[in-house]
């Protein structure tokens, strides 16, 4: 009787663990899209009126990607990131309001490990973040805008579960260490098509 326990206790993890490495998710091509939550913090921004050197806010934002899976364990792959455009409101000393508004989109390339734990996959991110930022800021008629662009280093961890063999959905959180912003960060729901 323990023989048998035993039998079933090892085919039944033997069984998890083929599901994790099924061929179907072993390698290949995938294709994505995330949306999520962007959030940034701007303080003492300089070469833009004082009044408007603080934005803390977030945005709705969203992704298109593509990847290659080398195995199991280690995933090339090229997003599109849109982060929004977060605004905050702010008056001036002589009492004039308006808003401030960041604006920030480009390229990701990155190299995702991914350590599979049956049907769950715990996934880590290094990246690249080729992007645009414009600043811009409204005081009744009058405008301010900065024009950016810059590569600084992005990177995360996420959780994700594959459904119908193909179907990868994952919760993830990014941090990009953008030049002359205090602190920006992403929460994200993706889906990837495994094909």
């Amino acid at each position: 009787m323990n023989r048998l326990i035993m039998a079933a206790t090892l085919l039944a993890l033997s069984s998890g663990a083929a599901y994790a490495q099924s061929p179907d998710n072993d390698e290949g091509f995938y294709i994505g899209g995330g949306v999520g939550q962007f959030d940034i913090e701007i303080d003492g921004l300089d070469g833009v009126d004082e009044a408007l050197s603080r934005l803390d806010d977030n945005d709705t934002a969203w992704q298109a990607f593509i990847g290659w899976r080398l195995n199991p364990y280690i995933s090339l792959q090229a997003a599109y990131i849109d982060f929004g455009r977060p605004q905050d409101d702010f008056t001036t000393s002589t009492g004039d309001h308006g808003k401030f508004r960041a604006e920030l989109s480009g390229f990701a390339p990155a190299i995702i490990g991914t350590l599979p734990l049956g049907p769950v996959e715990l996934s880590a991110k290094l990246g690249y973040y080729i992007y645009d930022l414009k600043i811009s800021g409204d005081i009744d008629d009058f405008d301010i805008d900065r024009d950016d662009s810059g590569e600084d280093l992005m990177y995360g961890f996420g959780v994700g579960m594959t459904f119908f063999e193909r179907l990868h959905a994952k919760l993830e959180y990014e941090k990009i260490d953008l030049e002359d912003v205090d602190d920006s960060n992403a929460f994200w729901l993706t889906g990837q098509w495994r094909f």
